[in-house]
Protein backbone atom coordinates (compact mmCIF):
# COMPACT_ATOMS: atom_id res chain seq x y z
CA UNK A 1 0.00 0.00 0.00
CA UNK A 2 1.46 3.33 -1.01
CA UNK A 3 2.56 5.76 1.78
CA UNK A 4 0.44 9.20 2.29
CA UNK A 5 1.33 12.14 1.38
CA UNK A 6 2.38 13.62 4.23
CA UNK A 7 4.94 11.32 4.64
CA UNK A 8 6.19 11.70 1.05
CA UNK A 9 6.49 15.70 1.83
CA UNK A 10 8.67 14.58 5.52
CA UNK A 11 10.92 12.19 3.08
CA UNK A 12 11.58 14.70 0.56
CA UNK A 13 12.47 17.29 2.96
CA UNK A 14 14.55 15.47 5.03
CA UNK A 15 16.34 14.87 2.17
CA UNK A 16 15.84 17.65 0.22
CA UNK A 17 16.80 20.78 2.78
CA UNK A 18 20.92 19.69 2.97
CA UNK A 19 21.04 19.16 -0.50
CA UNK A 20 19.28 22.53 -1.31
CA UNK A 21 21.96 23.49 1.34
CA UNK A 22 24.73 22.59 0.08
CA UNK A 23 24.05 23.64 -3.86
CA UNK A 24 23.79 26.98 -1.59
CA UNK A 25 26.76 26.34 -0.15
CA UNK A 26 28.05 25.70 -3.77
CA UNK A 27 26.44 28.55 -5.23
CA UNK A 28 27.30 30.96 -2.69
CA UNK A 29 31.35 29.98 -4.27
CA UNK A 30 30.00 31.64 -7.32
CA UNK A 31 28.44 34.51 -5.50
CA UNK A 32 31.50 35.54 -3.45
CA UNK A 33 33.38 35.78 -6.23
CA UNK A 34 31.36 38.11 -7.94
CA UNK A 35 30.54 40.34 -5.13
CA UNK A 36 34.43 40.49 -4.37
CA UNK A 37 35.17 40.92 -7.71
CA UNK A 38 32.23 43.72 -8.19
CA UNK A 39 34.29 45.28 -5.66
CA UNK A 40 37.91 44.97 -7.30
CA UNK A 41 36.80 46.19 -11.05
CA UNK A 42 33.85 45.97 -13.52
CA UNK A 43 36.44 44.73 -15.87
CA UNK A 44 37.61 41.67 -13.89
CA UNK A 45 33.33 40.97 -13.22
CA UNK A 46 32.84 40.72 -16.80
CA UNK A 47 35.09 38.25 -17.35
CA UNK A 48 34.47 36.09 -14.21
CA UNK A 49 31.19 35.81 -15.57
CA UNK A 50 32.23 35.19 -19.30
CA UNK A 51 34.86 32.44 -17.66
CA UNK A 52 32.36 31.15 -14.89
CA UNK A 53 29.63 29.97 -17.48
CA UNK A 54 32.36 28.64 -19.72
CA UNK A 55 33.99 26.21 -16.56
CA UNK A 56 30.27 25.58 -15.47
CA UNK A 57 29.41 24.51 -19.07
CA UNK A 58 32.19 21.43 -18.98
CA UNK A 59 31.56 21.02 -15.58
CA UNK A 60 27.93 19.72 -16.17
CA UNK A 61 28.81 17.76 -19.09
CA UNK A 62 31.32 15.86 -17.21
CA UNK A 63 28.62 15.97 -13.84
CA UNK A 64 26.84 13.61 -16.24
CA UNK A 65 28.44 10.89 -15.27
CA UNK A 66 27.84 11.21 -11.26
CA UNK A 67 24.19 12.02 -11.96
CA UNK A 68 24.17 8.00 -13.49
CA UNK A 69 25.75 6.61 -10.82
CA UNK A 70 22.96 8.24 -8.17
CA UNK A 71 20.12 6.97 -10.40
CA UNK A 72 21.78 3.30 -9.78
CA UNK A 73 22.64 4.05 -6.34
CA UNK A 74 18.99 4.95 -5.65
CA UNK A 75 17.96 2.02 -7.60
CA UNK A 76 19.98 -0.71 -5.95
CA UNK A 77 19.18 0.84 -2.18
CA UNK A 78 15.46 -0.03 -3.26
CA UNK A 79 16.24 -3.78 -4.48
CA UNK A 80 18.82 -4.55 -1.19
CA UNK A 81 21.55 -3.91 -2.99
CA UNK A 82 24.73 -3.15 -1.23
CA UNK A 83 27.21 -3.98 -4.35
CA UNK A 84 26.14 -1.84 -7.19
CA UNK A 85 26.75 1.36 -5.30
CA UNK A 86 30.31 1.03 -5.25
CA UNK A 87 30.77 -0.44 -8.80
CA UNK A 88 28.88 2.19 -10.22
CA UNK A 89 30.37 5.35 -8.05
CA UNK A 90 33.67 3.77 -8.91
CA UNK A 91 33.31 3.58 -12.73
CA UNK A 92 31.39 7.14 -12.48
CA UNK A 93 34.44 8.23 -10.85
CA UNK A 94 36.74 6.85 -13.64
CA UNK A 95 34.97 8.80 -16.64
CA UNK A 96 35.17 11.63 -14.78
CA UNK A 97 38.90 11.93 -14.10
CA UNK A 98 39.15 11.10 -17.93
CA UNK A 99 36.77 13.76 -18.55
CA UNK A 100 38.49 16.11 -16.49
CA UNK A 101 42.42 15.48 -18.01
CA UNK A 102 40.98 15.66 -21.99
CA UNK A 103 38.92 19.00 -21.13
CA UNK A 104 41.72 20.72 -19.81
CA UNK A 105 43.42 21.82 -23.09
CA UNK A 106 39.82 23.73 -23.92
CA UNK A 107 40.93 25.69 -20.89
CA UNK A 108 44.69 26.62 -21.74
CA UNK A 109 42.97 27.66 -25.22
CA UNK A 110 40.23 29.37 -24.65
CA UNK A 111 41.54 32.74 -25.42
CA UNK A 112 41.40 32.66 -28.87
CA UNK A 113 38.23 31.07 -28.71
CA UNK A 114 36.89 33.70 -27.05
CA UNK A 115 38.19 35.56 -29.69
CA UNK A 116 36.27 34.06 -32.16
CA UNK A 117 33.45 34.62 -30.39
CA UNK A 118 33.67 38.09 -30.74
CA UNK A 119 34.49 39.10 -27.25
CA UNK A 120 36.90 41.67 -26.40
CA UNK A 121 40.64 41.23 -26.57
CA UNK A 122 40.82 42.46 -22.92
CA UNK A 123 38.34 40.42 -22.02
CA UNK A 124 39.04 37.60 -23.94
CA UNK A 125 42.85 37.70 -22.13
CA UNK A 126 41.39 38.01 -18.63
CA UNK A 127 38.71 34.96 -18.76
CA UNK A 128 41.84 32.50 -20.39
CA UNK A 129 43.69 33.94 -17.30
CA UNK A 130 40.83 32.76 -15.03
CA UNK A 131 40.49 29.34 -16.85
CA UNK A 132 44.18 28.28 -16.94
CA UNK A 133 43.55 28.41 -13.19
CA UNK A 134 40.48 27.33 -12.90
CA UNK A 135 40.65 24.09 -15.05
CA UNK A 136 42.52 22.39 -12.30
CA UNK A 137 39.70 22.12 -10.38
CA UNK A 138 37.76 20.63 -13.06
CA UNK A 139 38.98 17.19 -11.63
CA UNK A 140 38.34 17.62 -7.96
CA UNK A 141 34.38 18.78 -8.68
CA UNK A 142 33.99 16.44 -10.42
CA UNK A 143 35.10 13.56 -7.98
CA UNK A 144 33.23 15.36 -5.63
CA UNK A 145 29.87 15.17 -7.78
CA UNK A 146 30.79 11.57 -7.96
CA UNK A 147 31.09 11.39 -4.19
CA UNK A 148 27.97 13.52 -3.41
CA UNK A 149 25.68 11.28 -5.89
CA UNK A 150 27.19 8.34 -3.62
CA UNK A 151 26.03 9.47 -0.49
CA UNK A 152 22.96 11.35 -1.15
CA UNK A 153 21.73 8.18 -2.78
CA UNK A 154 22.12 6.47 0.38
CA UNK A 155 20.36 9.42 1.93
CA UNK A 156 23.60 10.83 3.80
CA UNK A 157 23.18 14.49 2.82
CA UNK A 158 24.13 16.14 5.81
CA UNK A 159 27.85 15.31 5.53
CA UNK A 160 27.01 16.80 1.81
CA UNK A 161 26.22 19.66 2.97
CA UNK A 162 28.65 20.44 5.75
CA UNK A 163 31.54 19.56 3.06
CA UNK A 164 30.30 22.03 0.68
CA UNK A 165 29.82 24.90 3.70
CA UNK A 166 33.66 23.88 4.76
CA UNK A 167 34.47 24.37 1.11
CA UNK A 168 32.22 27.71 0.52
CA UNK A 169 34.00 29.42 4.12
CA UNK A 170 37.63 28.60 2.57
CA UNK A 171 37.13 30.29 -1.02
CA UNK A 172 36.08 33.32 1.31
CA UNK A 173 38.59 33.44 3.02
CA UNK A 174 41.17 32.88 0.20
CA UNK A 175 39.04 35.15 -1.84
CA UNK A 176 39.76 38.07 0.47
CA UNK A 177 43.65 37.09 0.90
CA UNK A 178 44.40 36.96 -2.90
CA UNK A 179 41.72 39.31 -4.90
CA UNK A 180 43.02 42.20 -2.55
CA UNK A 181 46.02 41.22 -1.13
CA UNK A 182 45.29 41.50 2.40
CA UNK A 183 47.93 40.52 5.09
CA UNK A 184 50.84 40.68 2.75
CA UNK A 185 49.22 38.15 0.34
CA UNK A 186 49.80 39.17 -3.86
CA UNK A 187 47.08 41.23 -5.04
CA UNK A 188 46.57 38.66 -8.09
CA UNK A 189 42.50 39.98 -8.43
CA UNK A 190 40.97 37.92 -10.95
CA UNK A 191 43.39 34.85 -10.81
CA UNK A 192 43.35 35.00 -7.13
CA UNK A 193 39.41 34.02 -7.50
CA UNK A 194 40.21 31.02 -9.55
CA UNK A 195 42.80 29.51 -6.88
CA UNK A 196 40.49 30.11 -4.55
CA UNK A 197 37.69 27.89 -6.21
CA UNK A 198 40.51 25.40 -6.99
CA UNK A 199 41.08 25.00 -3.16
CA UNK A 200 37.45 25.24 -2.58
CA UNK A 201 36.67 22.03 -4.96
CA UNK A 202 39.70 20.09 -3.39
CA UNK A 203 38.27 20.67 0.52
CA UNK A 204 35.26 19.29 -0.49
CA UNK A 205 36.64 15.96 -2.33
CA UNK A 206 38.72 15.31 0.64
CA UNK A 207 35.89 15.72 3.37
CA UNK A 208 33.29 13.62 1.46
CA UNK A 209 35.86 10.83 0.73
CA UNK A 210 36.69 10.64 4.92
CA UNK A 211 33.20 10.33 5.46
CA UNK A 212 32.60 7.57 2.39
CA UNK A 213 35.35 5.49 3.77
CA UNK A 214 34.72 6.12 7.70
CA UNK A 215 31.59 7.51 8.16
CA UNK A 216 28.57 5.81 10.11
CA UNK A 217 27.24 2.66 8.19
CA UNK A 218 29.27 3.23 5.63
CA UNK A 219 31.72 -0.05 5.64
CA UNK A 220 29.23 -2.21 4.17
CA UNK A 221 29.66 -0.43 0.76
CA UNK A 222 33.79 -0.58 0.74
CA UNK A 223 33.83 2.42 -1.24
CA UNK A 224 37.07 2.21 -1.76
CA UNK A 225 37.54 -1.45 -2.11
CA UNK A 226 40.08 -2.06 -5.91
CA UNK A 227 39.45 1.64 -7.22
CA UNK A 228 41.65 0.36 -9.84
CA UNK A 229 39.53 -2.77 -10.85
CA UNK A 230 37.90 -2.10 -14.44
CA UNK A 231 33.95 -3.20 -14.53
CA UNK A 232 33.09 -3.29 -17.95
CA UNK A 233 29.32 -3.64 -17.12
CA UNK A 234 28.95 -0.90 -14.88
CA UNK A 235 31.27 1.26 -16.84
CA UNK A 236 28.96 1.32 -20.01
CA UNK A 237 25.91 1.61 -17.91
CA UNK A 238 26.91 5.13 -16.24
CA UNK A 239 28.23 6.10 -20.49
CA UNK A 240 25.02 5.02 -21.92
CA UNK A 241 23.39 6.95 -18.94
CA UNK A 242 25.92 9.70 -18.15
CA UNK A 243 26.47 11.25 -21.24
CA UNK A 244 23.18 12.17 -22.27
CA UNK A 245 22.57 13.36 -18.38
CA UNK A 246 25.73 15.58 -18.99
CA UNK A 247 24.46 16.69 -22.41
CA UNK A 248 20.93 17.16 -21.21
CA UNK A 249 22.79 19.76 -18.75
CA UNK A 250 25.22 20.95 -21.97
CA UNK A 251 21.57 22.01 -23.30
CA UNK A 252 20.60 24.10 -20.89
CA UNK A 253 23.59 25.67 -19.56
CA UNK A 254 24.61 26.70 -23.26
CA UNK A 255 21.56 28.82 -23.10
CA UNK A 256 22.97 30.75 -20.42
CA UNK A 257 26.64 30.30 -21.88
CA UNK A 258 25.06 31.38 -25.14
CA UNK A 259 23.22 34.79 -23.31
CA UNK A 260 26.43 35.49 -22.01
CA UNK A 261 28.57 35.70 -25.40
CA UNK A 262 25.52 37.98 -26.57
CA UNK A 263 25.60 40.03 -23.81
CA UNK A 264 29.33 40.69 -24.15
CA UNK A 265 28.56 41.62 -27.60
CA UNK A 266 26.59 44.56 -26.39
CA UNK A 267 29.58 45.37 -24.10
CA UNK A 268 31.00 45.40 -20.63
CA UNK A 269 27.89 46.54 -18.93
CA UNK A 270 25.40 44.17 -20.45
CA UNK A 271 27.54 41.53 -19.41
CA UNK A 272 28.40 42.86 -15.95
CA UNK A 273 24.87 42.78 -15.60
CA UNK A 274 23.53 39.39 -16.85
CA UNK A 275 26.59 38.25 -14.21
CA UNK A 276 24.89 39.62 -11.27
CA UNK A 277 21.05 38.45 -12.18
CA UNK A 278 22.31 35.47 -12.93
CA UNK A 279 23.91 34.74 -9.97
CA UNK A 280 20.92 35.74 -7.89
CA UNK A 281 18.16 33.85 -10.08
CA UNK A 282 20.94 30.65 -9.68
CA UNK A 283 20.59 30.99 -5.44
CA UNK A 284 16.98 30.29 -6.01
CA UNK A 285 17.00 28.24 -8.76
CA UNK A 286 19.47 25.37 -6.39
CA UNK A 287 16.58 25.11 -3.96
CA UNK A 288 14.50 23.65 -7.10
CA UNK A 289 17.79 21.71 -7.77
CA UNK A 290 18.17 20.58 -4.32
CA UNK A 291 14.25 19.21 -4.21
CA UNK A 292 15.01 17.57 -7.55
CA UNK A 293 17.54 15.37 -6.53
CA UNK A 294 15.84 14.58 -3.60
CA UNK A 295 13.04 13.16 -5.94
CA UNK A 296 15.75 11.11 -8.35
CA UNK A 297 16.19 9.47 -5.06
CA UNK A 298 13.37 8.88 -4.09
CA UNK A 299 11.65 7.92 -7.26
CA UNK A 300 14.40 6.08 -8.24
CA UNK A 301 14.44 3.77 -5.05
CA UNK A 302 10.18 3.20 -5.56
CA UNK A 303 11.36 2.35 -9.05
CA UNK A 304 13.81 -0.31 -7.86
CA UNK A 305 11.19 -1.45 -5.11
CA UNK A 306 8.75 -2.11 -7.73
CA UNK A 307 6.03 0.74 -6.12
CA UNK A 308 4.52 2.90 -8.80
CA UNK A 309 1.95 4.21 -6.88
CA UNK A 310 5.20 5.77 -4.02
CA UNK A 311 7.01 6.54 -7.18
CA UNK A 312 4.36 9.03 -8.17
CA UNK A 313 3.19 10.65 -4.96
CA UNK A 314 7.12 11.05 -4.08
CA UNK A 315 7.25 12.74 -7.67
CA UNK A 316 3.79 15.11 -6.73
CA UNK A 317 5.07 16.07 -3.49
CA UNK A 318 8.35 17.46 -4.39
CA UNK A 319 6.34 19.35 -7.14
CA UNK A 320 4.05 20.90 -4.41
CA UNK A 321 7.10 21.78 -2.42
CA UNK A 322 9.12 23.37 -5.36
CA UNK A 323 6.24 25.65 -6.32
CA UNK A 324 6.10 27.01 -2.66
CA UNK A 325 9.70 28.16 -3.51
CA UNK A 326 8.29 29.42 -6.61
CA UNK A 327 6.03 31.70 -5.19
CA UNK A 328 8.18 32.90 -2.63
CA UNK A 329 11.11 33.63 -5.15
CA UNK A 330 8.90 35.27 -7.38
CA UNK A 331 7.61 37.91 -4.92
CA UNK A 332 10.77 38.43 -3.21
CA UNK A 333 12.46 39.49 -7.06
CA UNK A 334 9.82 41.32 -8.25
CA UNK A 335 10.32 43.27 -5.25
CA UNK A 336 13.70 43.60 -4.21
CA UNK A 337 15.26 42.89 -6.88
CA UNK A 338 16.94 46.49 -7.11
CA UNK A 339 18.44 45.58 -3.53
CA UNK A 340 20.07 42.27 -4.04
CA UNK A 341 21.64 43.45 -7.31
CA UNK A 342 22.60 46.53 -5.39
CA UNK A 343 24.65 43.56 -3.27
CA UNK A 344 27.10 43.03 -5.69
CA UNK A 345 28.41 46.46 -7.07
CA UNK A 346 30.88 49.02 -5.33
CA UNK A 347 28.74 51.98 -6.18
CA UNK A 348 31.84 54.22 -6.10
CA UNK A 349 32.83 52.12 -9.49
CA UNK A 350 31.67 55.08 -12.44
CA UNK A 351 30.07 51.91 -14.08
CA UNK A 352 27.88 50.81 -11.69
CA UNK A 353 24.90 52.25 -11.92
CA UNK A 354 24.26 51.72 -15.30
CA UNK A 355 24.99 48.11 -14.22
CA UNK A 356 22.70 48.24 -11.42
CA UNK A 357 20.11 49.40 -13.43
CA UNK A 358 19.74 47.33 -16.12
CA UNK A 359 20.56 44.44 -13.62
CA UNK A 360 17.25 45.42 -11.77
CA UNK A 361 15.49 44.56 -14.90
CA UNK A 362 16.91 41.44 -15.51
CA UNK A 363 15.92 40.31 -11.80
CA UNK A 364 12.53 40.77 -12.55
CA UNK A 365 12.52 38.88 -15.62
CA UNK A 366 14.30 36.13 -13.84
CA UNK A 367 11.29 35.71 -11.04
CA UNK A 368 8.80 35.28 -13.81
CA UNK A 369 11.01 32.20 -15.40
CA UNK A 370 11.31 30.76 -12.05
CA UNK A 371 8.15 29.03 -12.69
CA UNK A 372 8.75 27.40 -15.46
CA UNK A 373 12.71 26.65 -14.63
CA UNK A 374 11.52 25.01 -11.68
CA UNK A 375 9.35 22.56 -13.55
CA UNK A 376 12.01 21.59 -16.11
CA UNK A 377 14.80 20.62 -13.69
CA UNK A 378 11.72 18.55 -11.42
CA UNK A 379 10.54 16.44 -14.48
CA UNK A 380 14.46 15.77 -15.44
CA UNK A 381 15.11 14.46 -11.44
CA UNK A 382 11.79 12.31 -12.27
CA UNK A 383 13.02 11.09 -15.66
CA UNK A 384 16.75 10.13 -14.23
CA UNK A 385 15.10 8.03 -11.09
CA UNK A 386 13.23 6.39 -13.69
CA UNK A 387 16.90 5.86 -15.86
CA UNK A 388 15.35 7.85 -18.96
CA UNK A 389 18.23 9.88 -20.05
CA UNK A 390 17.96 9.46 -24.02
CA UNK A 391 14.26 11.36 -24.56
CA UNK A 392 14.89 13.79 -21.97
CA UNK A 393 18.26 14.93 -23.99
CA UNK A 394 16.84 15.50 -27.22
CA UNK A 395 13.79 16.96 -25.48
CA UNK A 396 16.26 19.54 -23.85
CA UNK A 397 18.42 20.54 -27.36
CA UNK A 398 14.93 21.05 -29.13
CA UNK A 399 13.78 23.26 -26.50
CA UNK A 400 17.29 25.12 -25.71
CA UNK A 401 19.05 25.29 -29.02
CA UNK A 402 15.67 25.38 -31.59
CA UNK A 403 13.62 27.87 -29.72
CA UNK A 404 15.42 29.52 -26.87
CA UNK A 405 18.73 30.76 -28.26
CA UNK A 406 17.00 31.52 -31.65
CA UNK A 407 14.42 33.62 -29.78
CA UNK A 408 17.16 35.60 -28.16
CA UNK A 409 18.76 36.41 -31.08
CA UNK A 410 15.83 37.41 -32.90
CA UNK A 411 14.55 39.55 -29.39
CA UNK A 412 17.74 41.12 -28.40
CA UNK A 413 19.01 42.18 -31.88
CA UNK A 414 16.73 41.71 -34.80
CA UNK A 415 14.18 43.61 -32.93
CA UNK A 416 16.23 45.41 -30.85
CA UNK A 417 15.28 44.90 -27.62
CA UNK A 418 19.04 44.24 -26.28
CA UNK A 419 19.60 42.52 -22.58
CA UNK A 420 15.57 41.98 -22.21
CA UNK A 421 15.34 40.65 -25.25
CA UNK A 422 18.06 37.80 -24.50
CA UNK A 423 16.92 37.34 -21.32
CA UNK A 424 12.79 37.07 -22.76
CA UNK A 425 14.27 34.19 -25.07
CA UNK A 426 15.80 32.18 -22.42
CA UNK A 427 12.30 32.21 -20.74
CA UNK A 428 10.58 30.88 -23.96
CA UNK A 429 13.25 27.87 -23.99
CA UNK A 430 12.62 27.11 -20.48
CA UNK A 431 9.07 26.97 -21.03
CA UNK A 432 9.09 24.33 -23.89
CA UNK A 433 11.78 22.54 -22.23
CA UNK A 434 9.20 21.90 -18.85
CA UNK A 435 6.22 21.08 -21.28
CA UNK A 436 8.05 18.74 -22.71
CA UNK A 437 9.49 16.57 -20.08
CA UNK A 438 6.46 16.82 -17.87
CA UNK A 439 4.73 15.16 -20.39
CA UNK A 440 7.61 12.98 -20.95
CA UNK A 441 7.51 11.76 -17.62
CA UNK A 442 3.73 11.37 -17.62
CA UNK A 443 3.70 9.10 -20.14
CA UNK A 444 6.79 6.78 -19.04
CA UNK A 445 6.25 6.31 -15.41
CA UNK A 446 4.47 2.99 -14.33
CA UNK A 447 0.55 3.30 -14.38
CA UNK A 448 -0.91 3.40 -10.66
CA UNK A 449 -2.15 0.36 -8.96
CA UNK A 450 -5.76 -0.42 -9.53
CA UNK A 451 -7.52 -0.60 -6.54
CA UNK A 452 -7.69 -3.51 -4.39
CA UNK A 453 -5.17 -5.26 -6.32
CA UNK A 454 -1.75 -5.73 -4.63
CA UNK A 455 1.12 -3.61 -5.53
CA UNK A 456 3.63 -5.20 -8.22
CA UNK A 457 7.02 -6.79 -7.85
CA UNK A 458 9.76 -4.96 -8.84
CA UNK A 459 9.92 -2.99 -11.67
CA UNK A 460 12.33 -3.64 -14.67
CA UNK A 461 15.38 -1.49 -14.47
Amino acid sequence: MAEPYPHHLRRTLTLGLPLVGSFLAQILIGITDTAMLGRYSAEALAASALAHSSWFSLFILGSGFAFAAMSLVADAEGRGDTTTPRRATRMAAWWSVGFAVAVYPVFVLSEPLFRLAQQGDRLAADAADYLIIAGVGMLPALITQCLRSHLSALERTRIVLWATLAAAALNVGVNWLLIFGNLGFPELGLRGAAVASVFAHATATVVLALYAAKGPGMAAYRLFRNPWRPDPELLGRIARLGWPIGLTGVAETSLFFGAALMMGALGTIPLAAHGIALQIASASFVIHLGLSQAATVRVGRAFGAGAPDDLRRAAWAAVALSMVVVALTMAVFLLAGRDLAALFLDRSDPAADAVLDLAAMLVIVAGVFQLVDAVQVMALGFLRGLQDTRVPMLLAVASYFGIGIPASLVLGFALGLGALGIWAGMVLGLAAASGFLMVRFLRVAPPLTPPGRPAPGPLAS
